[in-house]
C-alpha cells in the first residue's frame, strides 16, 4: 500500500494492486453480497440495507460489533453495539470509477458533514490497480484514524479476492 499525503492533509491516496480481473474487484466494491464479505473492520459486520448503484444514488447499511472485544469496547465507551451509516453516490463509471459521500455525524461536539471518497480501478491484464482517494475529515487526528481504517479495509478486500479466486 502507497498512501501519500499533502503537506495540509488535503487528500491522501491509497494505493493497491489485487491479482484479480477488474470485474471481480468492482462487484466486490458494488453489490451488496460484495460489501457484506469484506467492507467491515475486524471483529463487526455488515448488513446493506439499501443500495442504488447510480450517481445521486444511495447507500445504507447498519455496523454492528460482534467479537467481544469489540462489544466491550462500544460499550464502554458509551456507543451503541450497532449504528446505521449512509453514503451518496457522486459518481458511477462502471467498472472504473466510484465516488461517494460519507455521512459523518457520529463524532460528538462536531456538526455532521460529508467526506469524500473516490475509488479508481484500472484494469492490467489479470491484475488490477485500485486507488482510492480520501479528503481529510474534521481534525489531523480523525483523518489518521480513517486512512488508517480504509488501509485495513483494502487488506480485507485482498483477503475476499484470495477466497473467492482460490
Amino acid at each position: 500500500m502507497t498512501t501519500e499525503l499533502t503537506p495540509s492533509l488535503s487528500t491522501a491516496r491509497l494505493e493497491r494492486t489485487y491479482d484479480a480481473p477488474a470485474e471481480l474487484v468492482w462487484e466486490l466494491l458494488t453489490t451488496a453480497a460484495g460489501l457484506e464479505e469484506w467492507w467491515v473492520p475486524d471483529g463487526f459486520e455488515i448488513r446493506v440495507g439499501e443500495l442504488e448503484l447510480r450517481p445521486g444514488g444511495r447507500l445504507r447499511y447498519t455496523l454492528t460489533a460482534t467479537a467481544p472485544d469489540q462489544v466491550a469496547f462500544m460499550r464502554n465507551t458509551g456507543n451503541p453495539v450497532s449504528a446505521e451509516f449512509r453514503k451518496r453516490f457522486t459518481e458511477v463509471a462502471s467498472p472504473t470509477r466510484l465516488a461517494y459521500l460519507s455521512l459523518i455525524d457520529f463524532v460528538p461536539g462536531h456538526e455532521p458533514y460529508e467526506h469524500l471518497t473516490t475509488i479508481d480501478v484500472e484494469s492490467a491484464g489479470d491484475r488490477t490497480n485500485l486507488v482510492m482517494t480520501l479528503d481529510p475529515l474534521h481534525d489531523e487526528t480523525w483523518t489518521r484514524q480513517h486512512r488508517a481504517h480504509r488501509g485495513d479495509e483494502l487488506d480485507n478486500l485482498e483477503a475476499a479476492i484470495r477466497r473467492r479466486t482460490a
